[in-house]
Order: C-alpha cells, then structure tokens, then sequence
C-alpha cells in the first residue's frame, strides 16, 4: 500500500461568481421605488499552503479532485451575495507547482508560504449598481463569472542541508538513525529504504537537517530502479555524502567503482556540479572492511575529497564526521545570498495601449475580426444574451472602449463576423456599426420615460392654467361692434 507520494497531477477549480440581482423597491405609496437588486458573491480561491507538518502528497493522490465553493447571488432589498470560502490545500515544505507543459509556477518553501493555484471568479453587479444619472431603471444585472480551472502538478523536492547518496544497503539508513533521532526501517537487502527519511542533526551550535535518499543503481538516472523517482530530493541539500559500503558480498564491487557510477549518475541528472562532497566508508567495524578502507584511502583523497571512515553499527567515527558536515553547511549558509525583502513594482499601464488587441482572420472564407483582451472577454462572460438591454449595455461599453474604432481601422465592415475572446470559446456575432444620425430622437438603453414625465395631477393643472391663458388671450383680442 502506496505511504509515501512525491508527485500528483491536481485538478483544481474555483469557484464561480454569484449573479446579479435585477429587482425594483416595491412599497406602498411608493410606486417608482427604483432599483434594488444586490450584487453577486465573489467565487472562493484554491490556495496551497505550506505546513510542516505535512510530509507527503498522499492525500491529493487519492483525492486529485479539489473544488471551492460558489458565491451567493445577490438579492432584493440592496442584499449583496455571501462570497464563497477559500478552498486551503496544505502542502509539504519543498513543493513544486508546475503546469502540464512543465512550466514551474510556485516554489514553496518556508511554513505558510502560499500559491494561488486557481482564483474565484468575480461576482456580477446588481442593477442597483448599474445605476446612473443615464440609466435610471437598469432591467437587467451581470453575470458572475466563472472560476478558473486549472490541471497542475505538484512536485515533492526534500528540503534538507545534507543528502547522503549510494548504493542499497550501503548503510545510509543505520548512519541517519545514529546521526539523529529518525529511526527508519532498516534491514539486509537491497532497497530497504523506498522513501526519503530526514533526520535533524545537532553538532555543537549548527543544528541542520540530513536526508537519506533512496539506493542508487546504474541507470537511475534514466528510470531504472528507484533513483530517477529520488533523484529531486538531492535538489536542495547543500552537501552531498557518499556513503561507500566497505564490506560488500558482490565481487564485482569496490568503493571506488561505487563513487564513479554514482557521481556519473549525479553528472547525468544535472545542476549538482558544485555541490561540497564527503565520501564516507561504512562498516569499518568488519575486519576486511577496515582493511580495504585503508587501501582505496589515498586514493579517494588523491581525487580531492574529505574521508571518513565510520561504522553506524559500532558508532566509529560518528563525532567527527557530524562536526565536518555542520562546517560544510555553516559555510554553505554563510555563502548564500542574504534575502531581500519583496519590492513592490508598479507598472503603469502605456498611454497608447487601449486594452484589447483587433485581429482580421478568415473562417469559412469570410472576414472574421477577432478581439482579444481582458475587459472585453470579461464583459462578455458578465452579459446574459436573453436579456435586449443588457446586450445593449455591453454594446455601449465596447463602443466607449474604442473597440468600434478600431474595427473600423482594421477594415471591418457592416455584416462581418466580430469573435470576442479565444478561438475554443468565443462569442460570434455579425458587426453592425452605430447608427448616429436620428439617434437623438430614441431613448438611451436602459431609462425609464416614467422618471422623466410630470406626475399627473401636476400635468392637469398645468392644462387647465394652458386653457385659462388661450381663454383670456381669446376675451382680449375681443372687439364690440
């Protein structure tokens, strides 16, 4: 039964935003209350965060399916929509966020670190909101829109200072159960260990933390046995140990034959050239085992490295092999870059950049112009296309956009096709310019006359003071015989 996981695909959805309300105040002796519809919620975001005491991805393996919660759509009586609730997925420290194409979106390090993995759509405005000096009694509200959807991977990469690297049954395991107080599983056949372990190791006054990765082979590097599944934890350490097993039952293997196919492999997988090494050679306390560690020793220190000879059973050699990493990492540290803190940016949008982009393609052998941006691909998810007025109102937007301008300078002409958005999901429609001569003469989209028109007992006297003044002009121009 799988215990430990390191890599999931994760399908993530937001939630979607609330819809508008379109509602009118109805009150006794109140007749033309105006509007009072409220606005929609906004949709809840899919967050990963990172906690300690998270250790593997196994849950998100089981369960690869994660969705937040919808807002609320608005109601009558200026009642905005409850926003949906952030969907929280903690992650182990040293997570990877990568897209399909294995682009890297988030590295996570550090407890409470966070990534926005797919962000809650907006909520749609009420008509209450709609409302201006123009458009008195809007009869229609937006939309919300749709959350995003988004098919990620996550990547377990081992935060630790120290990797001890090697073949199986090397001893890695025994040597991290005596350097601290992880106790793994240990035992006399090849891949005991099938995960990475992490032990915390205190050497005077440097506290660091070590990991055992799992055996290497020949080949691990292009997926034969359980190296190129490992082979990330050694990502992040700082220091590599060799750890050489003196006392090997196989013939055909030396310690010194052991580093060479290791380090190849390591060369293989790559971006760990500069890494400090330490060879260590293991299981000193067997007779033979202590002979051939003096006899491969010069060699391995002709080559430039530190060696160790210790024996994790007999615990020889443990002190100054956990001294020698504390300096190594000490001095990795200390050599690390100090973090600034985040300066914030901020860009201003370009004077001549209007937003949206106009491009003319063809379908089918007709013009097609399509327009790409986010406002216009917004507003258009926001419309609700049973709705005359509210197709009207986006009309009115794109055309204070400048989106007419421009179609019209890209060669657009009446009756070609307009597509708003991508070519998957796009809105197609047939362009028809804005008529303006007469347009004086017509309402504007979305007013009420009724706002406008005198009331009716005003309107009376007003006829009657009209039939007063005709009557008194008519007497006047009155001449007796």
């Amino acid at each position: 039964m799988t215990t430990f996981v390191d890599r999931v695909e994760l399908h993530v959805a937001a939630g979607n935003g609330g819809h508008g309300c379109a509602s009118v105040h109805r009150e006794k002796f109140k007749p033309l209350g105006g509007p009072d519809g409220g606005n929609g919620g906004r949709g809840g975001d899919v967050i990963l965060t990172v906690d300690q005491s998270i250790t593997t991805l196994l849950e998100y393996h089981h369960s690869p399916h994660r969705k937040a919660t919808n807002g609320k759509p608005g109601e009558g009586g200026n009642r905005s929509g409850k926003d949906g609730q952030d969907l929280v997925l903690p992650v182990p420290d040293g997570t990877v966020v990568l897209d399909k194409a294995g682009n890297v979106l988030a590295d996570l390090i550090g407890h409470g670190t966070s990534y926005v993995a797919a962000q809650g759509g907006r909520g749609g405005l009420g008509n209450a909101a709609l409302a201006s000096a123009r458009r008195k009694a809007p009869g229609f509200a937006l939309l919300g829109e749709p959350g995003d959807l988004q098919d990620i991977v996550l990547e377990l990469k081992t935060v630790a200072d120290v990797a001890l690297v090697g073949y199986p049954s090397a001893g890695k395991s025994s040597l991290i159960s005596v350097l601290s107080a992880a106790k793994p599983k240990i035992a006399d056949y090849p891949f005991t260990t099938l995960v990475p372990n992490l032990g915390v190791v205190t050497a005077g006054s440097t506290v660091y933390t070590i990991a055992d990765v799992p055996g290497l082979i020949p080949g691990a590097s292009q997926g034969k046995g359980l190296g190129l599944e490992f082979l990330r934890h050694v990502e992040r350490c700082s220091v590599l140990v060799h750890v050489l097993d003196t006392a090997t039952l196989e013939s055909d293997r030396d310690p010194v034959s052991d580093l060479d196919i290791i380090e190849a492999e390591l060369r293989e997988y790559g971006g760990l050239d500069n890494r400090p090494r330490i060879v260590v050679m293991n299981k000193i306390d067997v007779p033979d085992g202590k002979d051939l560690a003096e006899m491969v020793r010069p060699d391995l220190e002709a080559r430039g490295y530190r060696v160790f000879e210790v024996s994790a059973v007999a615990h020889m050699g443990l002190k100054e092999l956990s001294f020698a990493l504390a300096e190594l990492v000490a001095g990795a540290r200390a050599a690390k870059p100090k973090e600034e803190a985040t300066r914030i940016v901020i860009r201003p949008k370009a004077v001549d950049d209007a937003g949206f982009t106009v491009t003319p393609e063809e379908s089918g052998g007709e013009p097609l112009f399509r327009v790409r941006g986010e406002k216009p691909e917004r507003w258009v998810r926001q419309t609700d296309f049973n709705n005359d007025e509210a197709v009207g109102y986006l009309a009115d937007r794109l055309n204070r956009l400048g989106v007419e301008e421009e179609l019209m300078k890209a060669g657009a002409r009446a009756g070609d096709g307009v597509a708003i958005g991508p070519e998957d999901n796009a809105v197609v429609f047939d362009w028809e310019p804005t008529m303006m001569s007469g347009a004086e003469m017509l309402g504007r989209r979305g007013e009420d006359h009724r706002f406008e028109a005198p009331r009716p007992a005003a309107q009376r006297r007003r006829d009657k003071e009209a039939e007063r003044d005709e009557a008194s002009r008519e007497f006047d121009d009155f001449e007796p015989f």
